[in-house]
């Protein structure tokens, strides 16, 4: 499998502001962004002994897509575990589900989650959420300091949005130590449960707050997946500006969170684009029903 590694940085103008975006969502058309990253380390290896992948989530998953992809490559089994799978998703199959369908998922509804009894049996966390995330993550923040390193930038900022949070604090602690030129900065938002919850996720992963991101976040309370019109206008307009398609469940809370804080960043200012346009597919006709968009 060829992946388009370093990924590339776009220089982009956005509201009258510099703003350099890592491009990881062309890191390959079916295994990219964040997930691209933290399944690396078992595209990488060889795990020969492996034959069946279990993991969990919600029926839309970029990481359940990324995860069918790998088991495709890889020859392996893959076994998905939801609470719930409507029955319109079930009778009209589109977006992560349709492409983890098509690559051989089984999945499972209101089951529990097997606990691996063989050494044939792979467990992926949620998300990806586990330390085998920091291999790939680590690939990036070296990817980011050479960038640094080439282009002579001094100061250093980098935002990403956060579902688990597992990205950003590897990426973070990657960044904090002996990487030879001024540390970078690396902020995030919570898009999943709020400030707390996402904390309580870092240190889950990491016990050191020294090595954690800097959570930012908007005034008013943001509840995941629900659909908010400055969400879907700021979407357009980065189309519009840009010309680049983000994901429309976490980057757009991450480009109003950057937006509103743009002015206290001192240096250059580069977000990281993690894929997960596929989804998309499901989530642009929630919003033009609810707000009658043609």
């Amino acid at each position: 499998m060829k992946l388009l590694l370093p990924s590339p940085v776009d220089k982009v103008n956005f509201q009258n502001h510099t703003i350099y975006i890592k491009r990881d969502d062309l890191i390959d058309r079916d295994f990219s962004g964040n997930k691209a990253r933290k399944f690396h380390y078992f595209l990488e290896h060889d795990f020969s002994h492996i034959k069946k992948v279990v993991s969990y989530g919600s029926s839309q998953s970029n990481a359940m897509y990324s995860l069918s992809t790998l088991c495709k490559i890889k020859g392996w089994e893959f076994e998905y575990y939801v609470d719930h799978l409507s029955d319109y998703l079930r009778e009209n199959p589109h977006g992560n589900y349709l492409g983890a369908i098509k690559n051989g998922m089984k999945i499972y509804v209101g089951h529990t989650v097997p606990t691996p009894t063989k050494d044939d049996v792979l467990l992926i966390q949620e998300g990806g959420r586990q330390q085998s995330s920091e291999y790939g993550i680590k690939l990036l923040a070296q990817e980011i300091i050479e960038w640094q390193k080439q282009n002579r930038v001094k100061k250093l900022n980098i935002f990403l949005p956060s579902g688990t949070g597992t990205t950003a604090l590897f990426l973070a602690k990657a960044l904090s130590v002996g990487v030879g030129i001024p540390r970078p900065t690396v902020y995030t938002c919570a898009c999943v449960g709020g400030d707390e919850y996402l904390k309580k996720q870092f240190f889950e992963l990491e016990s050191d707050e020294r090595h954690h991101p800097t959570i930012l976040s908007l005034d008013k309370k943001h509840h995941f997946g629900k659909l908010y019109r400055e969400n879907y206008e700021i979407w357009i307009k980065l189309q519009k500006d840009i010309g680049i398609e983000f994901d429309l469940l976490y980057d757009p809370l991450g480009w109003r969170v950057m937006m509103k804080h743009i002015k206290s960043f001192e240096g250059e200012l580069m977000y990281i684009h993690q894929g997960g346009v596929l989804g998309n597919e499901s989530m642009l006709p929630r919003y033009q029903r609810k707000y009658n968009i043609g």
